[in-house]
């Protein structure tokens, strides 16, 4: 069974080449696959049976797989197609929508870092969120994730195809993140209490081909964890992702069709007093294809307190203190790109 790595913010000689470390080929069955068709109901007993295997694989790896999510599959297809036709523009053409102050947009290659002690990732992004209109962002001055998208004028395809595609995965994110409460024997609402304007990211990423020859400091993505509460990710067929063990091996989280990857992110492990682990993972292309990846972040609204108090029995410590959603994470946005340091 794969289990992560214990994190830490020192950043010595030896801790870095383990980061930069070769990866290790596993069994499919290495990472757990979760079926959620119980939950598909939103009975509680569907949702605490499935409750089960998340909580085992949450305070293990951290990561697995889920199938029978109820998201329809053409909806994948149709934004992953949609994707390809964004990304096979020029740049020129994709700076058009290029990111701005609220994170809405595109990011080229070398805008995004997600590590201090490497190279700019190698990738490119189109990142979209909540659709709201300019009228109801101006009622929220205080929250810069609730703002129009940054959406491409010319192709009307992109938005229709990955905003449905958004809308279906945050259902099921939010189908998760009850199981999630319930693996605690929580109530079923404890982390969607605050769940009005979510501050949700939908991305469209795309991976070119990296040599084998590559410079042994750059990634895709470079070895990182995930900032908010969960993150859904479809992969493609072409591989890369890559999952650091307890121990500090990295192995390989194979693509398997039908499924999505789930995984905890630093505020869910936050908040569940590191009950839940938060796994550094990466992303290395090294087969020679274009990789195309459909992620969304998975996080209640700005205002939301992730309070670890809420998950422990009376008068016990919390390892960390309470902080707002949104405010943790712009501050890890503050950190990893670039066009916020201008």
């Amino acid at each position: 069974m794969v289990t992560p790595s214990d994190t830490t913010t020192t950043d010595d000689k030896g801790l870095t080449e383990a980061r930069l470390a070769p990866s290790r080929w596993i069994d499919v069955e290495d990472i757990p696959v979760i079926d959620m068709a119980p939950s598909l109901d939103g009975s509680r007993e569907g949702l605490a049976q499935v409750a089960r295997a998340v909580k085992a694989a949450a305070e293990g790896p951290g990561f697995f797989y889920v199938k029978n999510h109820g998201v329809p599959w053409d909806l994948v297809t149709t934004a992953r197609a949609a994707a390809r036709r964004f990304f096979a523009q020029s740049l020129e053409k994709k700076q058009d929508v290029k990111v701005n102050a609220h994170h809405r947009g595109f990011l080229a290659i070398g805008q995004a870092k997600m590590a201090d002690y490497v190279q700019a990732d190698q990738k490119e992004s189109f990142v979209w969120g909540l659709e709201v209109s300019a009228e109801e962002a101006a009622a929220y001055p205080d929250n810069p994730f609730l703002t129009p998208n940054n959406w491409p004028s010319d192709m009307p395809e992109l938005r229709a195809a990955a905003y449905d595609y958004f809308e279906a995965v945050l259902d099921c994110g939010r189908r998760l993140m009850k199981i999630f409460a319930l693996g605690l024997d929580l109530p079923e609402d404890t982390f969607i209490q605050n769940w009005q304007r979510p501050i949700a990211r939908g991305s469209v990423i795309y991976y070119p081909p990296q040599s084998d020859s590559r410079e042994k400091d750059q990634f895709g993505v470079a070895p990182h964890t995930d900032y908010g509460c969960l993150t859904v990710l479809c992969q493609d067929d072409v591989g890369g992702l890559e999952v650091q063990t307890r121990d500090g091996e990295w192995v390989k989280a194979h693509p398997i069709e039908g499924t999505f990857v789930v995984n905890v992110g630093d505020l869910l492990a936050r908040w569940s007093n590191n009950r839940f682990s938060s796994t550094p993972h990466r992303v290395v292309n090294r087969s020679g294809r274009e990789r195309y990846s459909l992620v969304v972040a998975v996080d209640p609204d700005y205002e939301t307190l992730v309070d670890p108090t809420v998950t422990l029995a009376p008068n016990t410590t919390p390892n960390d203190p309470a902080v707002l959603c949104g405010d943790y994470i712009l501050q890890r946005f503050d950190k990893a790109f670039s066009y916020r340091k201008s």
